[in-house]
């Protein structure tokens, strides 16, 4: 990092409608950093022309509010107009990380992210840049871009923040009417269970455990999936369906987007299968 009379600067860069899950961001970056410094801004450039980019929920105000009590130094609330004074004729692409996933669902959207995070960096010069695990797809790929790029900034990842009944904090959860928000604890619940049934040795294959994940979730009917998937992490790679777990070396991530009414969510577990963890 950087030399001489420089304090670190840690960076938590959100789109706003803040939770506990950028609270913890927040204070993960002040034990790292002297200064810490936080962006909102709701970034036009990962939705797609069918999604939620006008109706995203924002509340400036709660978000100082949050912002301050968890320490932040600097809150950052660019317009899109500062963003982007011009057409934006130059992108940021990391290929292969963004081909399954979320990326595969969702066209064009890492491009988005990697895009505004270089221009983020840019601007504030960090020495850390803080994320959640909940996108663990987005951890992968800005690591990669900040590796491959020789940028001056190290990404630290941080736990998925759950409410106690198990469903990862997100701003997107207040879409939810009541019937989805209880139904939408199946997401980690189906998550512990191939978790435990690989601990257990009732499911030794990806396939199998593949099947495992589709039938827990199917039991919630109102989830609608959009993707279930076990890969090795961070590179993203298919394991072959018939690939024994315990055999499998490093860590991977089952991972899943589902549906409910109108809402995405995401959700994810990423461990090592020989030394499965609490779910985080």
């Amino acid at each position: 990092m950087r030399q001489g009379g420089h304090t670190p600067i840690g960076f938590v860069p959100t789109m706003g409608y803040l939770h506990e899950g950028h609270a913890s961001l927040l204070r993960k970056a002040g034990e790292k950093s002297n200064t810490v410094v936080m962006s909102i801004f709701v970034n036009p450039l990962q939705f797609g022309p069918n999604e939620d980019y006008a109706s995203y929920p924002r509340d400036e105000a709660r978000d100082l509010e949050l912002a301050e009590r968890e320490g932040a130094d600097i809150v950052f609330i660019p317009s899109v107009e500062e963003m982007y004074p011009q057409p934006t004729l130059t992108k940021i692409s990391v290929s292969s990380l963004t081909t399954r996933l979320c990326g595969a669902s969702r066209p064009g959207h890492f491009d988005g992210v990697t895009t505004v995070v270089n221009k983020l960096f840019n601007m504030v010069q960090p020495d850390y840049a803080f994320f959640g695990l909940k996108d663990a797809q987005q951890v992968a790929v800005l690591r990669r871009m900040v590796s491959d790029l020789n940028m001056n900034v190290e990404i630290i990842a941080c736990p998925i923040v759950r409410e106690n009944d198990g469903l990862a904090l997100s701003s997107r959860n207040v879409y939810l009417s009541t019937e989805e928000r209880s139904q939408a604890l199946v997401l980690s619940r189906s998550l512990r269970a191939v978790r435990q049934a690989m601990e257990e040795g009732s499911v030794r294959t990806v396939s199998e455990a593949q099947k495992l994940l589709v039938s827990e979730i199917s039991a919630a009917p109102l989830a609608v999936i959009d993707y279930t998937e076990i890969l090795s992490f961070p590179d993203l790679e298919m394991l072959g369906e018939d690939s024994p777990l315990a055999a499998v070396q490093g860590e991977i991530i089952i991972a899943l987007a589902v549906k409910f009414g109108r809402t995405r969510l995401i959700d994810n577990n990423v461990f090592i299968p020989k030394e499965v963890p609490a779910l985080v």
